[in-house]
């Protein structure tokens, strides 16, 4: 049996067709989906039924959805993925640092929608779990991380990162599959009180990160660039064979 049939998800969509091709996508996978029509809908959902994931769209008729991302994260850690039609990078950021874990832009493909769902599941299971996952190195291709010994191998062979660069790199790699925002990397590295608007240090450290990770740095395969947002690493092989 799917192990997906374990996990239930909430759609608070507004547009009915939509919900409902993203409803029969889900079923179709072993999903189980609820439905929520209006931002007050979907709270009252959250709170009675404890799904495993939410699928939220930002234009609702009776709430912003930032504002229900917000209300959310006052009491629960539930993965939200905004899925939404707005294209402005600001509005992805702001429901990134609002506390949502991915975005989608519509149209989208159902199978980058359920690679999304993949990745922020075994996200939040991980958390849940203590991070025992965190402990198992990560692989992908030619790439492996150790993060027990702190050792980076490309090909077989150790490659040498200052501390900030294996900082980045150790952080996408633990989030893999997710985007990672340059605000949550640049204060993750740097601390709370670094210029969030000024992400320079970020790139330049990028750039040799990707000068020893990558065979090509210009068309990268393990850490990619979210114009405007963030970066996502490349999802780890051993969750990349999941559901």
């Amino acid at each position: 049996m799917n192990t997906a049939t374990k996990f239930t998800v909430l759609i608070i969509e507004d547009e009915t067709n939509i919900s409902d091709i993203i409803c029969k996508c889900l079923k179709s996978h072993h999903y189980k989906p609820l439905q929520a029509s209006s931002g007050t809908e979907g709270l009252s959902v959250i709170n009675s039924q404890c799904p495993d994931i939410v699928l939220l769209d930002l234009g609702l008729p009776d709430m912003d959805g930032l504002s229900i991302i917000r209300e959310v994260r006052n009491w629960s850690s539930v993965p939200i993925i905004v899925v939404s039609a707005r294209t402005q990078e600001k509005e992805k950021v702001d429901a990134l640092d609002a506390g949502a874990d991915d975005y989608i832009t519509k149209p989208f493909g159902t199978s980058e929608l359920l690679a999304r769902i993949r990745a922020s599941l075994r996200h939040s299971n991980r958390l849940r779990n203590h991070s025992e996952f965190y402990k198992r190195p990560y692989q992908a291709d030619a790439l492996m991380i150790d993060f027990d010994k702190r050792i980076v191998k490309f090909h077989g062979v150790p490659i040498h990162l200052t501390p900030v660069e294996y900082r980045i790199v150790s952080l996408l790699a633990q989030n893999s599959g997710k985007v990672i925002t340059y605000g949550a990397l640049m204060t993750h590295i740097w601390g709370p009180y670094s210029d969030k608007n000024n992400n320079k240090i970020l790139r330049v450290n990028m750039a040799n990160i990707r000068r020893k990770l990558e065979e090509n740095p210009a068309e990268p395969k393990y850490i990619f660039t979210e114009v405007g947002i963030g970066y996502r690493m490349r999802e780890d092989e051993y969750n990349a064979g999941g559901s």
